[in-house]
């Protein structure tokens, strides 16, 4: 046995060496695995998380729940289903509910499940006929508040034809009425679900299970349940407000108060209980702005809230409250990565010593907070992809518990570099991820990567799409333009009424300041992006020249399009006009046709790739047709590649990674 052992050790360091040995390419995404949803136990000893592989073969991403053990960092798989997730410790810690798919096709809904941490299978809870959107555990472990949609109305009556039905502010992919989404209960020991809320309202849709659209909050005492209430189930009548429910009268309440005047917006949303039940926290944008959140505290018993981030001056997707309620853990891009603060209510606030590690997700970060202080995060660093970390306190030292991507971790992986440029009065900035064998005293083209939102940034973090397009011989740049929510209000909102030149200045400007660099061949540049993204890559070809190619991936073209066909276009008119349309206000229609880049494709010269899924409600597939169409007039060398699948982008491995070979293969044509 000590032979083998010893053999085996041998074979995996020399795997491991092999592995050094080479770059990180296209295929290697295969072994890429995604880590999701940390959550310490109530003792605080495990943390149970989502893992999902992907399978090229049946094309679908398998899941399933992993517990690591803090001491020893030993990791054990719980439980493996179709569509894990969302998994929640009970109270007192003995059990571990989930969601999971059940049944199939048609038939095939998400329902609650048990685990007992003791030992056994998992048992079925719930029995819903149209899916189990999220749950909370009540404060007692007895049982559940969950989410699911109503049942369709008048289903035999469309069956027959009768299935016209009346267009809102919606998406133009809508194929019939939505359903409202409503709360109900059930025992932990299962049986028959009671309804707690109903109404033309709804709460937001939560898919696929786990994806926290806005969870449901107890209050300590079991007699309310705080959560989002969305006026209308149509996508884009964007008024949303936080409510509490007394569950046994039914009554609900909203918590603020705020009202909005019929076409406005209001985004009040994820609202959650302190420990002690005194308050409730919510977010909310800076000073009532479309662009991006803060977290506010407000009495539990109702009444204006209070901002307790602005002092930070980001803009937060995460919010988590202390065991003591004197504080959150709130999560912000912030420069070159994501920081994590510990915020007390009273304005105090303490950063925590994340190093070179950067907390994965976009608009909700990969985080928890234990009971006893300690905090578990999903995250990567720049040479090597998203592990389990813990942090025994808000001052500790991060500890790594997990270790699926080693082999990744051994390659020849590309440095990155961030860099600052001046751009009007902002100081703009950029991640350069450079080729893994890079040489100073060489030439090398420069590729454009630009990240969608605009409210987001490109941060210093292991990039599959930045590794493997730097492996094939080019430094990739990922500019943060203003609009990016990395540098606070004044950067993110100087993108409003503004959505094209301004940032097409600050990424030719950062362009600029890379051409001063000795080994950059200012000769071949390309630009590439996925939605906003795509916006400033079909703005920069149809507004500057001398790109060598471009991808234009999901694009936004023509912001009229976008405003009446996206599933949430009227915010266009929030964040680009004040709210005024562009029908009743000329002026705001003449900064539309200045600000949309359909308006200047007459001018592009570029071999351009475009791709666009045929499904997706958030940018519409006929803008792409729109501008694809000219470059075709224009004999402009062009190709539109379309995904026949729904989404912004596509979820299964294979065609998400076909997206990136296209990518690559357009880039390899016509940079080298």
């Amino acid at each position: 046995m000590k032979s083998i052992s010893v053999t085996l050790v041998i074979l995996c360091c020399l795997h491991f060496a092999a592995s050094a040995q080479r770059k990180f390419d296209l295929d290697d995404v295969n072994k890429l695995v995604t880590l999701t949803d940390p959550q310490i136990s109530p003792d605080g000893k495990s943390i149970v998380f989502v893992l999902s592989r992907p399978d090229y073969e049946e094309n679908k991403n398998n899941t399933e729940l992993q517990l690591a053990d803090v001491a020893s960092g030993t990791l054990r798989r719980l439980t493996e289903r179709p569509h894990v997730g969302h998994p929640r410790w009970s109270p007192s810690g003995d059990r571990l509910a989930f969601i999971a798919r059940e049944g199939s096709g048609k038939d095939a809904h998400n329902q609650i499940f048990i685990l007992s941490m003791s030992g056994g299978e998992a048992m079925k809870v719930t029995n819903s006929t149209t899916g189990v959107q999220q749950f909370t555990w009540k404060p007692d472990g007895a049982g559940f508040a969950f989410v699911q949609d109503d049942e369709a109305e008048n289903q035999k009556q469309k069956d027959k034809g009768y299935d016209a039905f009346e267009v809102h502010y919606n998406s133009m992919f809508l194929k019939e009425n939505p359903v409202a989404s409503h709360i109900w209960w059930i025992s932990a020991a299962g049986g028959e679900a009671k309804r707690l809320t109903s109404g033309a309202w709804t709460l937001p849709s939560s898919y696929p299970p786990g994806t926290p659209a806005s969870p449901l909050s107890w209050s300590p005492d079991s007699k309310r349940i705080a959560f989002q209430r969305n006026e209308s189930a149509y996508s884009g009548e964007l008024v949303n407000s936080v409510y509490t429910l007394e569950v046994e009268t039914g009554a609900t309440k909203s918590i603020t108060g705020r009202t909005a005047a019929k076409g406005a917006m209001l985004l009040e949303s994820y609202p959650a209980f302190s420990p002690d039940g005194t308050h409730i926290s919510y977010w909310f944008p800076r000073d009532g702005l479309v662009n991006g959140s803060e977290v506010f505290v407000a009495p539990a018993t109702g009444g204006p809230g209070q901002s307790i981030t602005t002092k930070l001056d980001r803009y937060f997707f995460r919010a988590e409250w202390s065991a003591d309620s004197k504080s959150m853990l709130v999560a912000a891009n912030d420069n070159n990565s994501v920081g994590l603060w510990l915020q007390g209510i009273d304005g105090t606030s303490k950063k925590l010593k994340t190093g070179s590690l950067c907390i994965t997700g976009g608009y909700w970060y990969n985080y928890n907070i234990g009971k006893n202080g300690s905090v578990a995060v999903i995250a990567s660093a720049t040479n090597s992809p998203q592990e389990l970390y813990y942090f025994s306190s808000a001052d500790a030292e991060p500890k790594k518990l997990s270790s699926f991507h080693a082999e990744i971790a051994s390659m020849k992986l590309g440095k990155q570099e961030t860099i600052t440029w001046k751009s009007d009065a902002f100081t703009a900035n950029g991640i350069l991820t450079f080729p893994p064998d890079f040489d100073q005293s060489k030439k090398y083209p420069l590729v454009l990567v630009i990240h969608g939102g605009p409210q987001s940034a490109s941060k210093e973090q292991f990039s599959a799409r930045s590794q493997y397009t730097a492996s094939h011989g080019y430094i990739v740049f990922e500019p943060n333009y203003r609009g990016s929510d990395n540098f606070g209000a004044a950067y993110c909102t100087a993108i409003n009424g503004d959505a094209g030149i301004g940032p097409g200045k600050d990424v030719m400007r950062g362009i600029d300041e890379l051409k001063k660099r000795s080994y950059i061949d200012g000769t071949k540049i390309g630009v590439s992006g996925w939605s906003y993204g795509g916006f400033m890559t079909t703005w920069l070809i149809g507004n500057y020249q001398g790109w060598k190619c471009a991808v234009a991936g999901a694009s936004v073209t023509d912001i009229f399009d976008q405003y009446s066909q996206s599933d949430n276009g009227i915010g266009w008119k929030y964040s680009d006009q004040n709210g005024k349309s562009p029908w009743i206000d000329p002026k705001a229609k003449e900064n539309w046709v200045k600000q949309s880049p359909i308006t200047y494709a007459a001018n592009v010269k570029t071999p351009t790739l475009m791709l666009s899924c045929t499904g997706d409600e958030r940018v519409p597939i006929s803008e792409s047709y729109k501008f694809f169409r000219v470059l075709q007039d224009l004999g402009v060398e062009s190709k539109f590649v379309a995904f026949p699948v729904g989404g912004h982008f596509p979820s299964d491995p294979v065609r998400s990674k076909e997206v990136n070979r296209y990518w690559l293969e357009w880039l390899d044509k016509y940079m080298k």
